[in-house]
């Protein structure tokens, strides 16, 4: 009986601690989910919350009406930012860089403020947010038209003042012919009295004392003649002279209307532009290559890409062509300004190479080509060299082929022929007077007839900046 009670007692034992164990272990699961579940739920907290930054639960259950239809492959954020993006390029053009939304507005806002402020001048502009690019853009539109109408009427106004202007030049020419034939006619009259008078005073001094009074009377009428026909030229002098001043300023007035073309267009226009730059080994990549005719060891002078290039050729940094591809070039920068940097898009250009002409170039003059004080001898036929290695071309003469003229130092001539002591010790400083006044005369008909023919005129200094070369002409051999 006793035996049997223990027994029992043992299993209640080990039931109880059965139970026990399976009490932890499900408070300790309980535990475990209820603490994920509390994370969870934290965390889905935060997701809403985040979504509500996004946007709120109206704006989600209206998300195709707000944005339209969702691109493929796209989130409705992602296709809101291509729309956006196509607004962007629409107004200010080009691909828009990939930026903040805020940063594209700013810009975008930068950009049509500018360009807003450029048509004041033009129409007049209200509030930009009430008004409407649009709106903006029609009253442009419609300026343009009236600017279109008033450049016919001041074209059709320009023609009828060339018609004019043709008219008084052919009544100018028929009248300067006229005076010009009346002045021949008074010279005549003025040699023949003058051929009289010798002849008159040659035999007063052979003849009798009746002869000479009689050639003395005869002399005195002739001086009055002769001062009637001086007085009946000053006269027709003074017409021309008046003549000339209204030709002038008929002149004047045609070119206010509309001035003459900039006879330098030709020097001033960009060859190519910097579409990629390596500042740390001070390389530039160029858009124009083999296909244009760009070849190694071609110079060029960098200029910004904002700015037209300056009248006196200076600019921001020289390079030199190293490596040509088809459609691009490689070029090392030879020299640099620090305070300017070489900026993609800036303009590059060299004067004697084009792309599509050979440039034919006219020398004259004397040239010290490295900067050393000395005149060199043979500078003319050196920057021959250098022209036509750069696909240019020299002639002697100006002619209406004539591009450039490029001009040095005015030939030094003495202001008196040699004596004849001169000669006799040096023979041939006669030859040598005759050549360097020769030189001179040509340096002066050049200058002139460039002049008349509108044919730009280039000083070696400017020349060398217009080429990209200032820089290595001190290097020998450069030149």
């Amino acid at each position: 009986m006793p035996a049997r009670r223990r027994k029992q007692t043992n299993a209640m034992l080990y039931t109880l601690i059965t139970f026990v164990g399976l009490f932890i272990v499900a408070t300790t699961v309980a535990v475990i989910y209820y603490v994920d579940a509390e994370d969870k739920k934290t965390r889905l907290a935060d997701i809403e919350n985040q979504i509500d930054d996004l946007a709120d639960n109206n704006e989600r259950n209206a998300l195709g009406t707000l944005v339209g239809t969702k691109a493929r492959r796209k989130s409705w954020l992602g296709t809101m930012v291509e729309h956006l993006d196509g607004t962007t390029s629409l107004i200010v053009g080009g691909v828009p860089e990939t930026t903040s939304a805020e940063a594209k507005m700013n810009d975008v806002n930068t950009k049509v403020g500018r360009v807003l402020q450029s048509a004041k001048e033009y129409i007049d502009i209200a509030e930009p947010n009430t008004t409407g690019l649009v709106q903006i853009i029609g009253d442009l539109t419609a300026e343009l038209q009236n600017t279109k109408k008033a450049k016919l009427d001041t074209q059709k106004q320009l023609n009828d003042l060339e018609q004019k202007f043709e008219s008084a030049s052919k009544t100018y020419a028929e009248r300067e012919q006229v005076i010009q034939d009346e002045k021949n006619k008074l010279q005549e009259q003025v040699n023949t009295i003058r051929a009289d008078y010798n002849d008159l005073q040659v035999r007063l001094e052979q003849s009798t004392e009746e002869q000479v009074d009689t050639y003395r009377n005869q002399l005195e009428q002739a001086r009055a003649n002769l001062k009637a026909l001086n007085d009946t030229l000053l006269k027709t002098q003074a017409e021309l002279k008046m003549s000339e001043d209204i030709m002038k300023r008929a002149q004047q007035e045609v070119m206010a209307i509309k001035p003459p073309p900039d006879h330098e267009m030709l020097a001033h226009r960009a060859d190519g532009k910097i579409i990629l730059i390596d500042d740390q080994a001070k390389v530039v990549h160029l858009n124009i290559g083999s296909n244009q005719h760009v070849y190694r060891g071609l110079t060029f002078t960098v200029y910004d890409r904002s700015g037209a290039i300056p009248k006196d050729g200076k600019g921001k940094a020289e390079i030199e062509v190293y490596d040509v591809a088809e459609t691009y070039s490689a070029a090392r920068i030879t020299s640099s300004e620090a305070k300017r940097p070489i900026l993609e898009g800036d303009i590059v250009a060299n004067l004697i190479w084009n792309s599509d002409k050979t440039n034919e170039f006219v020398i004259a003059g004397d040239f010290d080509l490295d900067n050393d004080g000395n005149l060199d001898f043979n500078a003319i036929g050196r920057i021959r060299v250098l022209i036509e290695k750069w696909g240019g071309r020299v002639a002697d003469t100006i002619s209406i082929d004539t591009d450039f003229l490029l001009l040095g130092q005015q030939p030094q001539v003495p202001t008196q022929q040699p004596t004849f002591e001169e000669l006799e010790l040096d023979p041939g400083a006669m030859q040598r007077y005759e050549a360097l006044l020769q030189r001179l005369n040509h340096y002066n008909q050049l200058q002139s007839q460039a002049q008349a023919l509108w044919i730009p005129v280039f000083r070696y200094e400017r020349f060398l900046y217009f080429i990209g070369y200032k820089g290595q002409v001190s290097q020998a051999g450069a030149i």
